[in-house]
């Protein structure tokens, strides 16, 4: 089957990865530096966060040219050595594509190619649609005209009625796949093409399915099985399935099982909902705990030692699902988000928009520790990084946790060593908070937080120690019968 089906592919958030030139900003050398690490890991590809030119009012999400590198992470040279080591060693390669908006800085709005954004010329405020990072989602301009934005005033929305849009974003795909990337991850899929001034959601209109076909077609045009995943999230598991048929997407996340609390008939549901949406339309069902968008799983499952222990539970749960695994940087050392961030280091537009009231993602993406004894944890060359570590990283570094087969990079480790590709999914009896199921793979049974009841064999891995029996917040895979 097609690679993508069964991959386990691990996001990478450029600025935060590791940092080659001491700046305190990730780059893409040093990314290449760290590829062993993953390789190490056992993951199928790789995920890269936008790296293009932009002011980073987002993070690099408000992109000023889709067809260089940012002077922060590099060159187009060192892009290409990315892309060579990777492959080199095994791994895929995919970029972010963010079609829904540019940045402001970007030349078309500079230069007034007005038709090619989302302008309207009235008095008011077209209407009441908001900004998903706070206010309104329309700016006033010199001459009395408004600018739709869905995010931050700096990220105005294109107008993808205008088929020049269109032909571009073709060209932009093509340019990076003649580079030799192996897909795309789509930012905002389900928001390219917007509804008339009246309707009330912004997101998932019927059209916005002709241009996906249109991509396909280009995908389908290159060897080596080229990918897109799409992000579309806020939408019911049937609508997502859309994007992923047959001459549409290969993939779209699981933002349900995502955001699902740690409860066992809850999680059932989610599992249940999105395996049937995926098999109606022939495609994999994808699985996803973390990115940079979201609270890191050690903190969104209670924190301290309780949600570390779910979060290892969690994780060994998701890696025993059949389909496809996507894993956020840092999740693989069991890293918390991060909460006391000074206030003049967050830089998150949820958090300025908001005047403080949302505290933003920047806990999320504080860089990496890779080893040492104090911050910044062989982040760079340089001694800091553009967010703060906390002291406490110390015990959960990428070196330490190596050498520790008990830690959370030693589990996840293994499991990727064992996990074996699976499509079909069948249940099992269990007590009550107890999930179990089988598949191609495994019989893996999950206690999300019944009574500890007695195993039916030896477990081949578990996410906690167990002995005869499986406690509560602990997932472990066995041989089937």
């Amino acid at each position: 089957m097609e690679w993508w089906r069964t991959a386990v592919i691990y996001q990478i958030y450029p600025r935060s990865f590791a940092d080659s030139d001491g700046d305190g900003v990730g780059d893409l050398p040093g990314i290449t530096a760290r590829l062993p690490h993953l390789a190490d890991l056992g993951v199928d590809a790789l995920w890269l966060s936008p790296f293009y030119r932009s002011p980073m009012v987002d993070g690099g999400y408000d992109v000023s040219d889709y067809r260089d590198v940012d002077p922060v992470f590099g060159t187009l040279a060192d892009f290409d050595a990315l892309l060579a080591e990777a492959h080199r060693l095994g791994l895929r390669v995919i970029v972010d594509i963010v079609p829904n908006h540019t940045s402001s800085a970007h030349p078309w709005f500079t230069e007034g190619r007005r038709d090619r954004y989302v302008f309207r010329s009235t008095e008011e405020r077209p209407n009441a649609w908001r900004s998903l990072f706070g206010g309104p989602a329309w700016t006033q301009v010199a001459d009395g005209s408004w600018y739709l934005h869905c995010f931050d005033p700096a990220q105005p929305d294109l107008n993808w009625d205008n088929p020049e849009v269109r032909a571009e974003f073709d060209d932009i795909l093509r340019f990076w796949l003649d580079r030799g990337v192996d897909g795309f991850r789509v930012d905002v899929a389900h928001g390219l093409v917007k509804p008339d001034l009246a309707a009330v959601s912004i997101f998932d209109q019927d059209r916005v399915h002709d241009i996906y076909r249109g991509w396909r077609k280009i995908l389908d045009s290159y060897p080596g099985e080229r990918m897109a995943v799409a992000e579309v999230f806020d939408t019911e598991p049937a609508r997502v399935a859309r994007y992923v048929a047959a001459d549409e997407l290969h993939q779209a996340f699981n933002f349900d099982f995502l955001d699902a609390p740690w409860d066992p008939t809850e999680l059932r549901r989610i599992i249940e909902a999105s395996l049937a949406a995926a098999a109606e339309v022939g495609a994999p069902p994808t699985w996803v705990l973390s990115n940079h968008d979201r609270r890191r799983p050690v903190t969104r499952f209670g924190g301290g030692v309780v949600g570390l222990r779910r979060a290892r539970a969690a994780a060994l749960l998701m890696l025993g699902l059949p389909g496809s695994a996507y894993l956020y940087q840092g999740e693989e050392l069991g890293l918390p988000e991060v909460l006391d961030l000074p206030d003049e280091a967050r830089a998150d537009p949820q958090w300025i928009r908001s005047a403080g009231a949302e505290i933003g993602r920047d806990g999320c993406r504080v860089p990496l520790p890779w080893e040492g004894d104090e911050p910044p944890f062989g982040f760079g060359p340089g001694g800091r990084s553009w967010l703060p570590m906390p002291a406490d990283w110390v015990a959960r570094t990428v070196a330490v946790q190596r050498a520790d087969p008990d830690s959370v990079l030693s589990l996840y480790r293994e499991a990727l060593r064992r996990r074996r590709p699976a499509a079909t999914l069948a249940w099992r009896p269990a007590p009550d908070g107890v999930l179990c199921f089988e598949t191609e793979g495994f019989l893996v049974a999950a206690n999300l937080g019944g009574p500890a009841f007695g195993l039916p064999r030896a477990p081949v891995l578990a996410s906690s120690p167990v002995g005869g029996t499986l406690p509560p917040d602990t997932t472990v895979w066995m041989e089937r019968d």
